[in-house]
């Protein structure tokens, strides 16, 4: 039977971990709470049944959104059990095993205790809470609901790094095959050529011409290589810094838009986040204006983006949502349809959580097309590249041959 490990709180408020037997996660939550235990954190322990809760340790003071994540779902798990804010702060503070997430952990626990809202603590911790989590903390507070709001806010971290891990994944297999091509033909052009070419010069015939381009290649790669990688380092320089200007990303996210696949793949990606973002926000209180100004900085598409404000002008003078996004025609159509059948039954948090759900699934499915697509091209693109190489030095040799009889 596998073994997890948990971390969980006794009834009287004491830490505990350990390890225990169960047919999956959600058996060995019930266990715990048979024990009359708060489970904190269960895991799926690792190698020899051991399992370190202690987050990784960096170097740098930025918190990762994973431990944001995982510090949203702990308290919003102490919350539901019925503890008070500090307590569950306080619980979180002796679990931590990272000097950084303590000392935030900290500063937010002090601000509380000063008298501060938990909303005013987590935006005194500067730009490692979003403003679209302390509005919906402060939509929580407002209403009495800070439980199911950071239940909600652990969910929406959680599905948003499950999208994000999923592409991420995906696209190990193609950077595995860009760095094999990269690797095959740099030792091509550094080991294997220069050893023709100095046959070549011995013997003091005219080389063809694409044994001379392949030749100067590897003797520009390995003469030079210090100069293309900061070739290639200027070039990221200068891209990253033309995309800093508001019309460059502009024009930019239009043309990526109307690329054929990756615009499609951008717009589902985009539809999703929005989606997801905007039915968190109004299920927890969240006013649909207030949520379409918070909503328009997640979105990372410029294009999208400005036809997400321009909605929300529009709704503030008294149109509806559905509406103006249709005038927009940044979405897709059937997200489109979809809220506005959600508007004008109001139930547009729950059809927008519907939207999310349908545009992950498609963000997914259109990932492993592109993939199913881009793999062979690799594959025929590498094998192109070493067949010329080859053949230039075959074609140089028979030259040769030819001239010697």
């Amino acid at each position: 039977m596998p073994v997890f490990a948990y971390k969980a709180i006794k009834s009287g408020g004491e830490p505990v971990e350990g390890e225990i037997e169960a047919a999956d996660q959600a058996g060995a939550i019930r266990l715990l709470q048979a024990e009359g235990h708060i489970p904190v954190r269960v895991e799926a322990a690792r190698s020899g049944g051991e399992l370190r809760f202690g987050l990784r340790r960096r170097g740098g003071r930025r918190i990762p959104p994973k431990q944001v994540m995982l510090v949203t779902r702990e308290l919003a798990s102490l919350l539901e059990a019925g503890l008070t804010l500090d307590r569950s702060l306080q619980i979180l503070l002796d679990l931590s095993e990272e000097d950084h997430v303590s000392k935030l952990l900290h500063g937010v626990q002090d601000k509380v205790r000063a008298g501060a809202s938990f909303s005013a603590a987590l935006e005194a911790q500067g730009s490692v809470f979003s403003p679209l989590y302390i509005n919906m903390v402060r939509a929580g507070e407002a209403s009495g609901t800070l439980q199911a709001v950071m239940a909600s806010l652990a969910d929406y971290l959680e599905r948003s790094a499950e999208l994000r891990d999923s592409v991420k994944s995906a696209l190990v297999y193609p950077i595995i095959l860009l760095l094999v091509a990269g690797l095959s033909v740099t030792l091509l052009l550094t080991l294997v050529v220069p050893q023709f070419a100095q046959m070549f010069a011995d013997m003091g015939q005219a080389l063809p011409l694409p044994t001379r381009i392949v030749i100067g290649a590897g003797d520009l790669v390995r003469g030079y290589w210090w100069l293309l990688a900061l070739a290639v380092a200027g070039a990221v320089w200068w891209i990253r810094a033309r995309l800093a200007r508001p019309e460059v990303r502009v024009a930019w996210d239009r043309r990526l838009l109307a690329m054929p696949l990756f615009g499609d793949l951008v717009a589902k990606v985009e539809t999703a986040r929005l989606s997801r973002t905007l039915a968190t926000l109004l299920e927890n209180g969240v006013t649909l204006l207030g949520a379409l100004n918070l909503v328009k900085d997640v979105i990372s598409n410029r294009i999208i983006a400005e036809g997400v404000a321009t909605a929300a002008g529009k709704l503030r003078h008294g149109q509806g949502l559905a509406g103006p996004l249709m005038e927009q025609q940044v979405l897709p159509r059937l997200a489109l349809q979809m809220i506005k059948v959600g508007e004008e039954s109001g139930k547009l948090d729950s059809m927008l959580s519907k939207v999310a759900d349908m545009y992950d699934q498609e963000v997914r499915s259109t990932v492993q097309r592109l993939l199913a697509l881009l793999e062979p091209l690799l594959i025929v693109g590498l094998g192109v590249i070493v067949a010329g190489i080859i053949m230039s030095i075959l074609v140089a040799i028979i030259s040769v041959n030819q001239l010697a009889f």
